[in-house]
């Protein structure tokens, strides 16, 4: 049919006095169809994008005002100490980041400071609820270190119970606290010595160590200026946890920078904070 049409075509532009349409060498060659290949991956996904589960509240404990939440591990890699989670509790729209408090053969544990809708939603979570868990993300501590010292300011403890069961028991560690109920919370870090201000924990701190620090934002400034190769773990309120939503971005040493993915763990360097409404 299509051969037949093609001839009364040419046949009509010959009668009109059109020349024949010049044949094209390709068209003359039979055409012939190369497999086409199977795209591969250059990464494979879980090496490039970490984890997002839904885990199983396995248990809650009271650690001074904080709320130790412990998950069903899963699939959920724990990551380098330092780094943490996006976890998002039932009926909430965006998540909340926490550094891995403790990790273990089947649980991960996460210690929650409930001071807004978001914390309190997941502090009050029930064993047998379930969380969203997306991790691990972030740049964490350096753990190729000589002589290390954890030093903790309030919720900024959370970290050092996974980085000591990494570096040793024997790792000295300084925490400080704005007061004795607050200092309850030292029992996840047995042995330590502990500070009722957290700002003064730089008095407190053994000589000739490496510092991996984690706090309030006066406390890691205190210790920036008597060590400024210090590893510092900074704070910041983010929304993505990836570098998407820019809530994390944070001045260091003069450079615009996103916590979630530069951070939280920067070494020694100053970091000027945008101020964020109450």
């Amino acid at each position: 049919m299509r051969a037949a049409t093609a001839g009364r075509f040419a046949r009509r532009r010959r009668s009109r006095g059109f020349p024949a349409s010049p044949r094209s060498p390709a068209l003359a060659r039979p055409l012939t169809l190369s497999p086409v290949p199977t795209p591969q991956p250059q990464f494979p996904f879980r090496s490039v994008m970490p984890l997002r589960e839904r885990r199983r509240v396995t248990g809650i404990e009271s650690v001074g005002p904080y709320t130790l939440v412990r998950v069903d591990r899963g699939n959920l890699d724990a990551g380098v100490p330092g780094q943490f989670f996006m976890v998002e509790a039932p009926g909430r729209v965006l998540p909340r980041p926490f550094s891995l408090c403790l990790a273990e053969a089947g649980e991960l544990a996460f210690l929650i400071d409930a001071i807004g809708p978001g914390t309190t939603a997941i502090a009050e979570v029930s064993v047998g609820d379930s969380l969203h868990v997306f991790g691990p993300l972030g740049n964490g501590f350096r753990l190729d270190v000589e002589r290390p010292v954890l030093v903790g300011g309030g919720i900024g403890i959370a970290p050092f119970p996974f980085t000591r069961s990494v570096l040793g028991a024997g790792t000295p560690v300084v925490l400080g606290f704005r007061n004795s109920h607050f200092a309850e919370a030292a029992a996840l870090l047995p042995g330590a010595e502990v500070v009722i201000d957290p700002v003064l924990v730089t008095e407190a701190l053994p000589a000739g160590r490496d510092i991996l620090a984690c706090g309030p934002e006066p406390m890691l400034e205190a210790i920036r200026r008597i060590d400024p190769a210090a590893q510092l773990a900074w704070e910041a309120p983010m929304a993505c946890g990836y570098g998407a939503c820019f809530g994390c971005v944070v001045e260091i040493d003069g450079t615009l920078k996103r916590l979630c993915l530069e951070g939280p763990v920067i070494g020694g360097a100053p970091a000027v904070f945008p101020a964020v409404p109450a």
